[in-house]
C-alpha cells in the first residue's frame, strides 16, 4: 500500500537542503544519556550497542545510516522520543562506526543484513519474551528491508520503519555525484575515508587498500574499498545485490517506509509501485522532508519525524 503522508511543512522549510542540514547539524534535540557496551563477537570482532536506560518496554533495534553513530541527530531524537513513549530503544553501530576501527577487514556497507539477522538474535536471547521492532535510516533502512525481505516470516520483529532508504543503490549514486548533492558526497567520502585509512594504519596485518583521494565519488569508492572487503565481484554486483527494492514484495513483517519524493539522495525513479509490496507493507510518501529530514514548524522549527517515529510503533498496538 502507497499513503500520502501527512507531513506539511511551514513554506521556508520546503527545500530539502534546509530539511537535510537543519536537521541534522543545527535544530538538534537535547542529548539523551545511554548504556554503552562492547559485544565481543564468534569471527573474532565486535560491535558497540547503545541500551537506553529504560527497563521495560518493547525493544527498538536501532540502525544508523552511513558514517552515523549514537551522537547522529536523528538518532538521539528516536532515543528520546521512544523512551518518552515507553518504548526501548536499543542502539547497534555499524562495524568501526563507534569511534575505533573494527578488527577485521570487512567493515559495513548498504546490505549487511547479516548483522542485522546477530542483533535480532542477539537481543531476543538478552531479553527473552520483549517484542521486539526495528528502526532503520538510510543506509540502515536500506540494510533492514533487506533483512527483512530475506527472512519473511522468520524476522523475530513484530514491526519495522525504515526511514528515506535508498531502495536502489546505483541511482543514489548517481544522484550524489551532480549538482548541490556532490557536497553531500563529498562531506560523506570524507568521513569514509578518514575512518578507512584510520583502520588500515591501525591494523596493517589486514593488508587494507589504501582509500586514495581519486576515490571522488561512490562508484569508484565502493568499487575500490566496499565491494572486494565484503565479497561482491564488483561496484555493479555490490549495488545490484544490496538495492533493497528487490526484496519488497517477499516482506512478511508489518513494515513502513518513509520516503521524501524531493531527498536529494536519490531520485523519485527508486519508489516501487505497489505491486511491488508485500500486503504487510506500507510506503508513505511525502512531497517533502528531504533526506532524513522532516523538520515542520509549531512556534518554532519542531522535529516532526522523531514524533511520527513514536507514532507508527504505537500504531501497531504492541507497545
Amino acid at each position: 500500500m502507497i499513503v500520502e503522508s501527512k507531513f506539511s511543512p511551514t513554506w521556508w522549510l520546503r527545500n530539502p537542503h534546509l530539511q537535510t542540514i537543519l536537521s541534522s547539524k543545527v535544530f538538534r534535540p537535547p542529548s539523551v544519556n545511554t548504556i554503552c557496551q562492547r559485544i565481543e563477537l564468534d569471527d573474532g570482532d565486535f560491535i558497540d550497542i547503545n541500551l537506553s536506560q529504560r527497563p521495560t518496554g518493547d525493544l527498538v533495534a536501532i540502525f544508523h545510516g552511513l558514517a552515523g553513530c549514537v551522537e547522529s541527530s536523528y538518532i538521539q531524537g528516536a532515543i528520546r522520543t521512544l523512551e518518552a513513549c515507553t518504548f526501548c530503544p536499543v542502539l547497534m553501530h555499524w562495524r568501526g562506526c563507534s569511534g575505533e576501527p573494527n578488527r577485521l577487514r570487512r567493515a559495513y556497507h548498504s546490505g549487511a543484513s547479516d548483522d542485522i539477522r546477530w542483533f535480532i538474535r542477539f537481543l531476543s536471547d538478552r531479553y527473552p519474551g520483549r517484542p521486539i521492532h526495528a528502526l532503520g535510516f538510510s543506509l540502515g533502512a536500506n540494510a533492514l528491508l533487506k533483512y527483512l525481505g530475506e527472512s519473511g516470516s522468520q524476522s523475530g520483529l513484530q514491526s519495522a520503519l525504515a526511514v528515506s532508504p535508498p531502495l536502489v543503490l546505483k541511482v543514489g549514486a548517481d544522484k550524489l555525484s551532480k549538482g548541490f548533492a556532490r557536497a553531500y558526497q563529498h562531506y560523506l567520502l570524507r568521513l569514509l575515508i578518514s575512518q578507512h585509512e584510520r583502520k588500515r594504519i591501525r591494523y596493517p596485518d589486514l593488508q587494507l587498500p589504501a582509500a586514495t583521494a581519486d576515490l571522488n565519488d561512490f562508484w569508484k569508492f565502493d568499487d575500490a574499498i566496499t565491494a572486494p572487503l565484503h565479497g561482491f565481484a564488483d561496484v555493479h554486483d555490490y549495488y545490484s545485490q544490496c538495492s533493497a527494492r528487490q526484496y519488497l514484495a517477499s516482506i512478511k513483517t508489518h513494515t513502513h517506509i518513509l520516503c521524501a519524493i524531493d531527498d536529494p539522495f536519490f531520485s523519485p525513479e527508486i519508489f516501487p509501485g505497489e505491486d511491488e509490496l508485500s500486503a504487510s507493507t506500507t510506503l508513505e510518501l511525502s512531497q517533502y522532508g528531504g533526506h532524513v529530514g522532516f523538520l515542520s514548524h509549531q512556534g518554532g522549527p519542531y522535529r516532526w519525524l522523531d514524533a511520527h517515529i513514536a507514532r507508527v510503533f504505537l500504531q501497531t498496538g504492541i507497545a
